[in-house]
């Protein structure tokens, strides 16, 4: 990755930094899908330079990085267009060089609890032929056996808790559904940079971006 752009929110007592990210993101994410190839593999990586997912201290900070291997790709994503609606809180640097002096690289991935209670009722709608609402509000009917006898539980994706996980995250809105979920990142640390695809949110699970 040679080349970057930055871009920096800049909240106010109005518009917090959450808010924010989320509006962010959601165009970011856009251009990402615009930008994949046939094989829906993207050329754009993200990184964030203030990442804390520290106990009780967790965040991605106020700036985000773009990478990519050639200089033309990121004016063809056209970051400052892309986020013209939010001008007012965001602040995009122009296309530069990495520097030569680097603290490492790091892969950022995305994480997905398996207990998720949106990815188990999106699984259950496939398999009965639902929509994903219905499917999260919905009373589902289980049965369990005790004392040799069989007897119903009731129950509703949406009621269930959602999973406690100890990463930043960004919270979106599905583009084929509609629905909100979140987008956890994971962050690992490395010496050496692996070249590789990134997906639909700038984020891969093992190609690198340079830290600095």
């Amino acid at each position: 990755m040679r080349f970057y752009l930055e871009i920096t929110l800049l909240p106010n007592p109005e518009l917090g930094l959450n808010f924010l990210w989320s509006k962010v993101f959601q165009q970011l994410h856009l251009g990402f899908v615009e930008m994949q190839n046939e094989e829906r593999r993207g050329a754009i990586g993200i990184g964030f330079p203030k990442y804390r997912a520290e106990e009780k201290r967790l965040s991605l900070g106020d700036k985000c990085r773009l990478f990519a291997d050639d200089e033309s790709t990121l004016q063809r994503f056209n970051a400052t267009q892309r986020l013209a609606r939010l001008s007012d809180y965001v602040h995009c640097t122009g296309v530069r060089p990495v520097p030569d002096k680097l603290l490492g690289y790091a892969v950022y991935r995305r994480a997905q609890p398996k207990t998720n209670p949106e990815r188990l009722a999106r699984r259950y709608a496939r398999r009965h032929g639902l929509d994903l609402a219905t499917a999260l509000n919905m009373t589902v009917e289980v049965r369990a056996a005790a004392e040799n006898e069989a007897y119903p539980l009731a129950f509703r994706y949406c009621d269930m808790l959602k999973p406690s996980v100890a990463l930043p995250f960004i919270r979106l809105q599905s583009l084929s559904g509609g629905q909100t979920f979140c987008l956890w990142v994971a962050k690992t640390e490395t010496t050496a940079p692996v070249a590789g695809n990134f997906n639909a949110y700038g984020l891969s699970s093992v190609a690198t971006v340079p830290e600095f």
